[in-house]
């Protein structure tokens, strides 16, 4: 890949990926415009690589995750459109430089259609901080958007306003309205506890996230809490992150499935540059999206991959220590 009208070219194929064969391809072309490119991968790589070229995306090397807190990581010749920050105090949090935010527009609407279907036929409800209190977070503007998109009158913003919320989503209810509540999970507890009520056509969608306001808790706990405040069987999860401009879905049990142009793979915990199966281990993730940035992630999360292409998160690292001799698990 030697020119900018490949990459471009490169980019119109992203979310037009059909099988394995079509992402690896596109993936390799990446990796190479990625090694001309990327002032702070490439370097790394090179070290892992000495010498050699990736023949499949199980030699591909993963830039530690860490790499956005303390690195501008952008490719040669890319302007900066966005920043997305992690939550976090300052000097520790991550930052991704988007370079072109249609990219990211595209990954999680296609998502969104793939998983749920048609955006119009939702009311889209937050239990988020709004765009004015939390800069920079690309969860936040992913919601804005579906929000906006979703052109319902009640779709919209409602954390601090949880008597307000629980009298919408019975409204909604009432008349059968499809309806996605994404929440953070101490907001998420504070409903069930203060508001519970039986719902049919509303989807919780739990995005993590106690900071600090809670005591952190296991997720089956937690989701097992929300099943009976809301008489549902299953509370669906999204798994996204500053440092990615995809994100994979759970409608349940900790399943996750991602979109066709993100892969996730697990790297062995005493041996980071060793891919493995069936095992928990290191959560590696392709993003094709980040084809700017790097698409190419080794995150601090513990997971395991399942033979149909799912997998589920599992804790993270403690200490984000990469050898993993000390695992924390959440």
């Amino acid at each position: 890949m030697h020119s900018f009208e490949d990459i471009e070219q490169v980019k119109s194929k992203i979310f037009n990926i059909n099988n394995d064969t079509e992402f690896e391809n596109l993936a390799l072309s990446i990796f190479d415009y990625q090694m001309e490119n990327n002032p702070v991968y490439a370097p790394y790589a090179s070290l892992i690589l000495k010498g050699k070229t990736p023949n499949n995306i199980y030699e591909i090397p993963f830039l530690p995750i860490e790499f956005f807190k303390h690195e501008q990581i952008i490719c040669k010749g890319q302007g900066i459109e966005e920043v997305f920050l992690s939550s976090g105090t300052t000097g520790e949090q991550s930052k991704h430089l988007v370079s072109d935010a249609s990219v990211y527009e595209s990954s999680y609407i296609k998502t969104f259609k793939q998983f749920y279907g048609n955006i119009e036929d939702y009311c889209i409800l937050a239990l988020l901080p709004n765009y004015q209190e939390r800069e920079g977070s690309s969860l936040i503007y992913m919601v804005d958007d579906l929000i906006g998109k979703s052109k319902h009158p009640k779709s919209g913003f409602y954390l601090g306003n949880l008597n307000e919320l629980s009298k919408t989503i019975q409204e909604l209810e009432s008349k059968g309205q499809k309806t996605i509540l994404f929440g953070v999970t101490y907001a998420l507890l504070d409903l069930a506890k203060e508001f519970p009520q039986k719902l049919e056509h509303t989807i919780i969608m739990e995005t993590g996230g106690m900071k600090g306001k809670r005591k952190e808790m296991l997720k089956e706990q937690l989701h097992e809490i929300l099943k009976k405040a809301f008489s549902i069987e299953k509370i669906h999860s999204e798994y996204g992150m500053t440092e990615l401009l995809s994100q994979g879905y759970s409608k349940g049990k900790n399943i996750f499935k991602s979109p066709p142009w993100m892969k996730i793979m697990i790297r062995d915990v005493n041996d980071p540059l060793s891919i493995i199966s069936n095992k928990t281990g290191g959560i590696n993730v392709i993003d094709l999206a980040n084809i700017y940035s790097c698409p190419f992630i080794a995150t601090q999360d513990l997971g395991r991959t399942f033979d149909d292409g799912s997998f589920s998160v599992l804790g993270r690292f403690s200490n984000a220590d990469i050898r993993g001799c000390n695992l924390l698990i959440q």
